[in-house]
């Protein structure tokens, strides 16, 4: 029993990255989700949504970074987890 338990929390120790491979045709709420996730003013978020590929967050949780993927690739957006 212990062994199965093992397999289990070294996934959940793993950290991920999470990074924007393309914007995709919805430019404007990319760079909105953009915004919310960074903290990052207009010209910014603009900015980072324009020199993809960029790392969207790193080391987080493999449930955070397929939360963030999801939203991503529900604006049409291409975001990768490595």
């Amino acid at each position: 029993m212990g062994e199965k338990s093992t397999p289990a929390t070294a996934t959940e120790d793993k950290k991920f990255d999470v990074i924007l491979d393309n914007y995709g045709s919805n430019k404007i709420n990319v760079i909105k989700e953009i915004r919310s996730i960074l903290g990052l003013g207009l010209k910014e978020a603009k900015s980072f949504v324009e020199s993809t590929p960029k790392m969207i967050k790193s080391s987080i949780s493999s449930i955070e970074a397929e939360e963030i993927k999801s939203k991503f690739n529900s604006l049409g957006a291409g975001v990768s987890i490595k």
